[in-house]
């Protein structure tokens, strides 16, 4: 007679840090999937995600980041962008849309501790956050045209955003205004249906179209003051955090791209006479194009793991870091990737046409909404401007600044004037 020995049970504290990513990719293994069966059609039929965000929420996914001493189970930074990458493979919208909600997550730690545990408890209640930072124009660059104005019944909220991702699902909006004799940028945290705020679908944009990235209005929608919060400065890892985010997006778009290449490889039976006559799953110059589509998508999550370890070592007592250099780690790390990524997973997208025929180009497959949406997500930060930061900072010694501010260039100023201006 043999029996079958339970397995082990592991102190969490114990496992390797794979061991404990592994065990987070299987708790949310399940619901990713669920998102990815439906990813496709919800696209073809602009059919936005509240469904695959709500899943997301019931499974306890938005509140990954909460600490420990307020009720949470919090994942490093790595293992949370790598769990992004995953849900980006299933669906890039989805987990596009939830970008502006673990930025917030990020930001409610800066704060004071009676600010955190009003907003983790939140957090931790499944109510997740989107944003309204950037406005179409008009708006000098380090300044914004939506205010915060104080009435004899207290504070309210005015203008106008665009580029609103992910705010159309949210319960709270964070809204980045400024306030006539106040120094600097505030944000202001209003509830997504209160009275004032209007959020429209109207992005047009050809990629990432179900992210909600559109326009909202705030016509004196009532603030409270304790839901005022001053925006930190420039050095802080919260630019470098928004943008690991975008190429976690990147790099899950990729993969979703690698995985349709060797899904059509494998199925069809048609071939060309210009060929070797075999099937494509055996032609030796197709299995090839696979294999470098699948490496620059290997490349590209390798390049993205490593910059979010550097977002873990900045915070990392244990490296005695200070806060200027685990900010320079950072910032660095995030913007070298910023310049290689994009163009690996660019390449991957469009290398999928050229493992299959003219089929690949019918609208039912939909398989130019890997290359879109790809192309849309690299547009956010010009690589240009990342990669003169790089070049400057090993040539110069000059510090990296990450990106906080869009405007309107004023024509007589300087550049470094107008970096000084944005914090």
């Amino acid at each position: 007679m043999t029996t079958t020995s339970a397995k082990p049970e592991f102190d969490i504290d114990t496992l390797s840090e794979e061991a404990k990513y592994q065990r987070l990719s299987n708790q949310f293994a399940d619901v990713f999937a669920r998102i990815a069966e439906g990813a496709k059609q919800r696209e073809l039929d602009h059919e936005l995600p509240f469904e695959p965000v709500q899943w997301l929420k019931d499974a306890g996914f938005t509140k990954v980041r909460v600490p420990q001493e307020f009720g949470g189970s919090p994942v490093s930074h790595e293992h949370l962008f790598r769990l992004l990458i995953d849900l980006s493979a299933a669906d890039s919208n989805v987990s596009h849309l939830l970008r502006s909600h673990f930025s917030f997550v990020e930001t409610i730690s800066r704060e004071p501790k009676e600010f955190q545990e009003r907003w983790y408890a939140r957090v931790l209640n499944g109510e997740i956050f989107g944003n309204a930072a950037t406005e179409r124009g008009g708006n000098v660059l380090g300044t914004t045209n939506t205010k915060l104005v104080k009435l004899d019944s207290g504070w309210v909220l005015r203008g106008e955003k665009f580029y609103t991702t992910g705010s159309i699902f949210a319960d709270w909006i964070v809204v980045m205004a400024t306030t006539d004799g106040v120094e600097g940028r505030q944000y202001a945290i209003v509830p997504r249906h209160a009275k004032g705020v209007q959020i429209l679908d109207d992005w047009d944009g050809f990629g990432q179209p179900l992210t909600g990235t559109g326009t909202a209005i705030f016509d004196d929608v009532p603030v409270d003051e304790e839901n005022i919060i001053q925006r930190r400065p420039s050095s802080t890892l919260e630019p470098a955090f928004f943008q690991t985010c975008l190429l976690a997006v990147l790099v899950g778009i990729g993969r979703a791209a690698r995985d349709e290449a060797a899904k059509i490889v494998a199925t069809r039976t048609r071939t060309f006479n210009t060929g070797s006559g075999v099937a494509f799953k055996d032609e030796h110059l197709i299995q090839q194009l696979v294999g470098n589509l699948a490496s620059n998508v290997f490349a590209a999550q390798a390049i993205v793991e490593t910059a979010a370890r550097s977002l873990d070592a900045a915070t990392d007592e244990s490296l005695g870091l200070s806060p200027e250099e685990g900010y320079l780690r950072a910032e660095l790390a995030v913007q070298q990737a910023h310049v290689a990524v994009p163009k690996l997973i660019l390449d991957a997208t469009s290398e999928l046409f050229d493992v299959t025929g003219a089929s690949a180009v019918s609208t039912s497959k939909a398989l130019d909404r890997y290359w879109r949406n790809a192309r849309t997500v690299a547009t956010h930060n010009p690589v240009a401007f990342k990669a003169r930061s790089v070049g400057d900072y090993f040539i110069n010694g000059t510090i990296p600044q990450g990106l906080n501010a869009i405007g309107e260039a004023p024509a007589s100023s300087t550049s470094s004037e107008l970096k000084a201006g944005s914090n």
